[in-house]
């Protein structure tokens, strides 16, 4: 089986930025698919935190109706991400209803009526490729996992809203994310989280600072990669906001909320963004898998990156040594390895004018073909040739 992978597509979102709503690069996703016996779908697939879910579903439903014509007979798996964890809240509230619920693994394969009405009406349009969900995701083949990526922000030291949030909530319950061994750990902090928001953005769009723009704009300004074309007083906030962000940092260490740090480079984010996934990949116990993830929107290992971040050696600095075995695999050592399947949304404040220069780049994609165990997944970058002024959001 020759499956590819792709994620955060945010189809729904009001900025605009969710290219999959447009023909064209549609159209090269769709010829990507010529060969392909499986799409795999991983996670933010709709942009739930934008305003009513409504929204996000008339939104989708041209692509999944389009991707169904073009892949018919074939399966389309997918998987619940940060921005749409409601996915699978039907199939997750009926286990919680459950007098005997079975553990969460890592792998969930679910009928897409049981997932939740909104995956079972995407099951309707997509008709007759065939779809159904997978939680927190799947293994593609024996030594390929893959997953959105969400519980990396349980050991982000970047301090993100909502990275923010589920450090309170980890502390209010009592659970540390050193302790994590499972997924149930996991979901115990980050789906309260997810359930509040998407809560608030089912009465009216959240707004900049519970979907991230407001994040992404200091981060930039405190980078220097913001300009000073804001006027002087904007200016002059900015440096305050400069000269107090260390010393903030430094308050939420002190209390015990995070262990964060106030560099947040280009150069940062990228290791902080590996470091965690590779402390998930670590504490799940997935040995020396290849595990494919999204999330961070950050595509990779590209050339010119350095291999040793993107793999998760044996004497990594909070592994956890392991004896037991999970679905056969052996866990007893943990040397994972990491891509990034990058994302299907155009975002000014992380990309160059030189199309394919960024890594944040969209139309990120990794191929996985199980008729040959030893070919590594192979990452493809599909948007490539397009132009800043082909991508550039249809609406402000």
């Amino acid at each position: 089986m020759r499956t590819l992978v792709i994620s955060d597509l945010h189809l729904g979102a009001a900025s605009g930025a969710a290219l999959l709503s447009r023909p064209a690069p549609r159209a090269v996703l769709f010829d990507a698919l010529a060969d392909v016996d499986r799409l795999v779908l991983l996670g933010d697939v709709l942009e739930l935190r934008h305003g009513p879910r409504r929204d996000a579903l008339a939104a989708a439903r041209p692509f999944f109706e389009e991707l169904g014509r073009v892949f018919a007979g074939r399966e389309i798996v997918v998987v619940a991400g940060n921005h749409d964890h409601a996915l699978a809240e039907s199939w997750l509230r009926a286990r919680e209803e459950s007098t005997t619920p079975t553990p969460l693994a890592l792998e969930q394969l679910i009928p897409a009526a049981q997932a939740s009405s909104m995956v079972a009406a995407m099951a309707e349009w997509a008709a007759p490729a065939r779809l159904s969900a997978a939680y927190p995701g799947l293994w593609l083949r024996p030594d390929v996992y893959a997953t959105h990526g969400h519980y990396l922000d349980c050991h982000l030291t970047v301090p993100t809203m909502e990275r923010l949030g589920i450090a309170i909530t980890a502390r209010v319950l009592g659970r540390a994310a050193e302790s994590f061994t499972s997924v149930a750990d996991y979901e115990a902090v980050t789906a309260p989280v997810f359930a509040w928001i998407d809560a608030v953005a089912r009465q009216a769009p959240t707004g900049s600072t519970l979907n991230g723009q407001s994040t992404v704009r200091v981060w930039r300004a405190l980078s220097g990669a913001g300009g000073n074309g804001g006027g002087a007083l904007t200016n002059l906030r900015m440096r305050a906001l400069a000269g107090a962000f260390p010393v903030g940092i430094a308050a939420l260490n002190r209390v015990g909320i995070g262990t964060f740090r106030a560099d947040i480079s280009a150069s940062e984010l990228r290791r902080a963004g590996l470091r965690a996934m590779g402390e998930v990949a670590t504490r799940l116990a997935l040995g020396d898998a290849y595990v494919i993830f999204g999330h961070t929107h950050r595509a990779g290992p590209l050339s010119g990156d350095e291999a040793s971040e993107w793999r998760v050696e044996d004497g990594h600095a909070n592994r956890i040594a392991r004896d037991d075995h999970v679905d056969g695999r052996a866990t007893d050592a943990c040397a994972a390895r990491l891509i990034n399947a990058g994302c299907w949304t155009y975002d000014s404040y992380f990309v160059t004018r030189t199309p394919g220069e960024s890594p944040y780049w969209p139309g990120g994609s990794v191929i996985v073909d199980d008729g040959d165990a030893s070919a590594p997944p192979v990452l493809r970058r599909l948007l490539d040739d397009y132009t800043p002024e082909d991508l550039t959001p249809l609406q402000a």
